[in-house]
């Protein structure tokens, strides 16, 4: 009661509705209402000088909306909001466990508005509609239920130190908040990548704004909507489309901004540690590059190595960081591999990603999609094997061919840079050869992820050990969960997304000494 009391003579109380200006669309008896103006500190806003940019529906090239494109002043304005909030507003006031339950109550409504969320994503980002239900938004909602568990679990310890006789000491740490998160998503999976980052940055409770990538700011901005009907106080999430050069350059900068979270290509992970370095030493975590390896033996379930090798590559039309950048076959099943691979794209529906039987939409964007063209006249250009694909398929949109390559040399372009499509890179390796193929494996700078599919359980150890990458997976493939963490080695990042130690990149720990 005292609370209610509190925010109403805040002017906080849920009656004062915030006016939310849409475009709204009907798409397959649905009609979506979307959101395009900034959202800062609770409300939705126009962009410094009312510039905005048109978002692009990849199905048909046709402009869905006009979105506001922020500014740098618009990232100060996000910022002071969610210091504010952060420092002075009810956020840092509540108790753990309301905390939780505010984040368990956006969880909920994610799920109410499920449909939705799914046809908007795949309207922006070309998402398969079943896909985007299941995945895109499913493990959205997973992840904001997992982390709102952890709410009121996160604590310090008690330590025995040496006691400065005759006195008595007691030492305890305390895991705190950092403060304002910088968040920094990609297009592939926007909601997704969104909610791992943002789940883990409000458990710890913090205040964050975030960055969606500006080819898919939709869905980002229709959950800003939700944040405000889940009660979350204002100024705790902002939300910034625009561009990486701009937004992402002043979050880094900021000297209020004490984390930054990123998920994108090694050069601008670089580029964005280097300025978090040199403005205040900020905290940073990075989800970079990949080009994972995916190592199938002769020993393996044929069927299931063929159904889980197009998965590794084809799954959210290859516009997945942890995709199979280059699978390793042994010599004796080699050929059989690939005839049932070949037979098996022949399957695939290439289509509108709303209607309910496609199961390969079209590439996020054009300039992506020009990408993949150069990278595959690359291919065989060195000397590949195209055996089918490696075009845009003649129809209007963004839409590419699901595409193999074999008799890819180690040296190739191919073999050591990642598509970040649906183009799978097949190589042999002798018979028996485990270390050698380990070796080629891990003959390279990323270490996102990797793969091995075999029968023989201690060289799936044997191997799982030896492979250089955050993600092992054997005998499965795409197989991540809410409460496993996610991350990489080398020049594909460090830090963690989901899990308990995700929590650890958004909070810092204090000791404390008494005598």
């Amino acid at each position: 009661f005292i609370q209610l009391l509190v925010r109403k003579l805040r002017g906080e109380d849920g009656e004062s509705e915030c006016v939310i200006n849409y475009v709204e669309k009907a798409v397959k008896k649905l009609t979506l209402q979307m959101p395009y103006q900034l959202f800062i500190g609770g409300e939705f806003v126009d962009a410094e000088g009312a510039k905005t940019y048109s978002t692009i529906n990849p199905t048909d090239g046709s402009v869905i909306c006009q979105v506001s494109l922020a500014q740098v002043s618009d990232v100060d304005k996000a910022v002071a909001a969610a210091k504010e909030a952060f420092e002075n507003g009810l956020w840092g006031k509540i108790n753990a466990r309301d905390r939780g339950r505010l984040l368990y109550r956006l969880a909920d409504l994610m799920e109410q508005h499920q449909e939705e969320l799914a046809t908007i994503e795949a309207l922006d980002a070309g998402a398969v509609y079943t896909l985007a239900l299941k995945t895109h938004v499913g493990m959205s909602i997973q992840t904001f239920r997992y982390f709102a568990g952890w709410c009121d679990k996160i604590q310090g310890a008690t330590i025995p130190i040496n006691q400065a006789r005759p006195n008595r000491n007691l030492t305890l740490t305390k895991k705190e908040p950092v403060g304002v998160c910088g968040i920094v998503i990609p297009w592939n999976y926007p909601l997704m990548m969104l909610s791992w980052k943002t789940a883990a940055c409000l458990a710890a409770g913090n205040t964050v704004v975030i960055k969606p990538a500006q080819v898919t700011p939709l869905t980002a901005l229709k959950f800003a909507e939700l944040t405000l009907k889940a009660g979350i106080p204002k100024g705790v999430v902002n939300i910034l489309p625009g561009s990486g050069s701009l937004v992402g350059q002043r979050l880094s900068d900021h000297p209020d901004v004490r984390k930054i979270g990123f998920t994108g290509s090694t050069e601008v992970g670089k580029h964005i540690m280097k300025s978090c370095a040199l403005s205040n030493v900020k905290k940073v975590s990075l989800e970079l590059g990949g080009k994972s390896p995916l190592i199938i033996f002769a020993d393996c379930d044929l069927n299931k190595a063929v159904q889980m090798g197009m998965s590794s590559v084809f799954f959210n039309k290859g516009e997945n960081c942890i995709a199979a950048g280059r699978l390793f076959v042994e010599d004796s099943i080699h050929d059989q591999f690939v005839q049932k691979v070949v037979e098996e794209v022949g399957k695939m529906k290439i289509g509108n990603p709303l209607d309910r039987d496609t199961n390969h939409g079209p590439q996020n964007h054009e300039a992506h999609l020009r990408k993949l063209v150069e990278y595959c006249q690359r291919g065989v250009k060195e000397g590949a094997t195209l055996v089918c694909g490696g075009n845009q398929v003649p129809r209007p949109g963004f839409f590419f061919q699901p595409t193999v390559f074999t008799d890819v040399e180690d040296h190739m372009y191919i073999a050591k840079e990642e598509s970040f499509g649906p183009i799978m890179i097949i190589s042999r390796f002798a018979d028996g050869d485990v270390d050698a193929v380990l070796s080629r494996a891990n003959a390279t700078e990323f270490g996102l992820a990797s793969g091995v599919f075999t029968r023989d359980i201690n060289k799936a150890l044997y191997v799982s050990d030896k492979l250089q990458a955050g993600t092992v997976f054997v005998n499965t493939y795409n197989k991540t969960d809410v409460a496993a963490p996610f991350g990489g080695f080398k020049q594909s990042g460090f830090g963690k997304d989901l899990g308990e130690a995700a929590l650890n990149e958004y909070l810092r720990i204090k000791t404390v000494t008494f005598e």
